[in-house]
């Protein structure tokens, strides 16, 4: 209703209760009088009703939106009701030097149980006749707290969405059995199942922001065992702020489910080295550099220099980032390739950058290993490009994203990864640059990564494909990774490889099976079929070998590996060598010098060559 219309009949309204209440009170108390011949009894009316109608204004009680009534609208009615009984006895007791208490207090609970019946009576008829219908989503609540209240009350409030929330479920047991805004808490977490049967359950929302990663994965555990779709709520942060609101309830993604929790950067450190600086992405385009780029972008550099070899892949991030920072700092896109080592050159001479993150590399497994030239070209010779260029023009930090699979590497890829970590550390022994590396494992949604392919499986219909039922691996997304990267920069001394914290390795079968009860099907609709392991992948990835390995932590979620590479002499002798031999010869010799050990290389046999660089 218009404010225009409802204002006139809440006044009107009012004041039939007002008047109402102290009649009635009156009577109550003195039934054989003849209440029109009392004069204290009119005035005592008069002066009731003015002070309400003040008093409702100062309060707003004609402002508010009586279908979302609570707490804080009874106690508005009771200061409102209060104040004008407290006046009109101050008028009773000046004018007749005695105030009629009993009639007073009479006339105010009848007061506030008229007005406050009023008001909330429209809210009771509104959630039970008009908000419910038979095309309502019956809504179970998980987690009865501050947030999980908040989104119930919102949802009977604001049900645009026809989510219409039925019960909750929380672990605490002081909680079971009680009702909020008429809702029941049905049970527990391991109660999902069993309550989703017994109530009709068709949408569940997971209302605790609070949650770990663990603990998000125990309730979807039980959530899955239903046919019901399974939501998330926002940040309670996003939702305090308007950043986002309950009608922006998401789906439950695969990244909710990873098990890892938040990073927390060292922001002073990372604002030192980048702030004000000229920094250089190579692989910009890509899914890696891309996020790298966006992160480095919140702190303000000078200059950010994005290099990559796909014009398509820098436009997109280059429109991206401009729309967004263009009057904040100077977005340079360079299109080149780091196999060409004189254009390299010749941008580290015109831009002179103060920092260096090399993301450009082939990282797809089976695909190196039927290309095993081209990747030598791009991550080894690429690599030495760049890292070259960096120390002729004075960089300070030279950061080379790394791979996991370039531990114990059976690949070409993990190998060429292996290699050019080598000639970073290499590098550094003779150079003001500090050089390090950063290793880790499988990114979320990244480009080569397993989720885009599962996802496009699901939606033609299954099978999901799996190389093996033992096949492992680390996974993390693809923020996080980047965020780590330019932190691990941020601690660099020179020549270490940066290993970060992957948390527990994932069985890629179980990822599957998460992606297809996250699209809403069951794994036997959909199902999943085991294709062999692909050329070059090993079931279980590792971060570190043995022999590598740096039990302590330089910082959350980063430690420094111990990987000591063969001299620089041997490592760039090798390197002449390997475009001259053929396929399966120079696949041996990747995988037999990426496997080797500092003082291991005589057994290693390969042409002699003396490095010209």
């Amino acid at each position: 209703m218009p404010y225009e219309k409802r204002v006139p009949l809440l006044v009107g309204l009012d004041s039939i209760i007002v008047l109402t209440a102290i009649f009635f009170g009156y009577l109550l108390l003195h039934p054989y009088t003849k209440f029109y011949s009392e004069p204290m009894l009119w005035i005592s009316a008069i002066t009731l009703l003015a002070c309400h109608h003040i008093f409702a204004s100062i309060y707003h009680l004609y402002q508010k939106a009586w279908e979302y009534a609570s707490i804080g609208e009874l106690k508005a009615i009771l200061k409102a009701v209060t104040l004008s009984i407290a006046v009109t006895a101050l008028v009773q007791s000046l004018v007749y030097l005695d105030v009629y208490f009993r009639v007073l207090g009479i006339t105010w609970m009848m007061h506030v149980l008229l007005i406050g019946g009023s008001r909330f009576s429209w809210r009771v008829f509104r959630d039970h006749y008009i908000t419910v219908s038979p095309n309502n989503i019956r809504t179970l609540i998980v987690g009865a707290g501050s947030a999980g209240t908040m989104v119930a009350r919102q949802l009977l409030q604001n049900n645009k969405g026809q989510l219409y929330p039925v019960a909750f479920v929380d672990d605490d047991l002081n909680k079971h059995r009680l009702q909020i805004y008429g809702i029941e808490v049905k049970g527990g977490i391991q109660d999902i199942p069993c309550i989703v049967k017994r109530c009709r359950i068709q949408n569940i929302v997971i209302a605790i922001p609070s949650l770990s990663k663990q603990e998000i994965n125990k309730i979807y555990d039980e959530c899955s065992k239903t046919k019901a779709n399974t939501k998330i709520l926002p940040l309670i942060e996003d939702l305090v702020t308007g950043k986002v609101s309950i009608n922006q309830i998401r789906n439950v993604e695969v990244e909710d489910l990873l098990g890892r929790e938040p990073v927390e950067l060292d922001i002073e450190s990372i604002a030192d080295k980048l702030t004000s600086k000229t920094v250089l992405v190579t692989g910009a385009g890509g899914s890696i550099g891309s996020e790298i780029c966006r992160q480095i972008a919140k702190f303000s550099p000078g200059k950010l220099l994005l290099l990559g070899h796909g014009e398509n892949s820098i436009y997109t991030i280059d429109m991206e980032l401009k729309k967004q920072f263009q009057h904040d700092f100077e977005i340079i896109p360079i299109i080149a390739d780091v196999q060409d080592s004189a254009r390299i050159l010749e941008i580290m001479k015109e831009y002179r950058p103060d920092v260096v993150y090399h993301a450009a590399a082939h990282k797809h497994v089976p695909m190196m290993e039927y290309n095993p030239a081209e990747a030598v070209k791009n991550n080894i010779f690429g690599t030495r490009n760049v890292a070259v260029a960096a120390d002729a023009f004075g960089v300070k930090n030279f950061v080379l994203v790394s791979t996991d699979k370039a531990v114990n590497p059976p690949n070409v890829m993990g190998a060429t990864k292996r290699f050019a970590e080598m000639i970073i550390q290499n590098m550094n022994k003779e150079s003001n640059t500090k050089f390090v590396a950063v290793r880790f494992g499988n990114v979320l949604g990244s480009r080569g990564s397993v989720i885009p392919v599962f996802k496009k499986q699901i939606q033609e219909g299954g099978p999901v494909t799996v190389t093996h039922p033992d096949m492992t691996r680390y996974f993390m997304t693809i923020p996080e990774a980047s965020m780590l990267v330019i932190q691990a920069g941020a601690l660099a001394r020179g020549g270490e490889v940066f290993v970060l914290d992957m948390g527990e390795p994932v069985k890629i079968v179980d990822l599957a099976k998460n992606l297809i009860t996250l699209s809403g099907y069951s794994v036997e609709e959909i199902g999943i079929t085991f294709t062999g392991i692909r050329p070059g992948e090993k079931l279980y990835e590792e971060l570190l070998n043995e022999n590598e390995v740096g039990q302590k932590q330089v910082f959350p979620k980063i430690f420094i590996g111990k990987a000591e590479p063969i001299g620089k002499k041997e490592l760039y002798s090798v390197m002449e060598t390997l475009l001259d031999q053929d396929e399966a010869e120079l696949k041996r010799t990747l995988v037999r010098i990426a496997n080797t050990k500092m003082g291991e290389y005589s057994n290693v046999s390969v042409k002699p060559h003396q490095w010209k660089g």
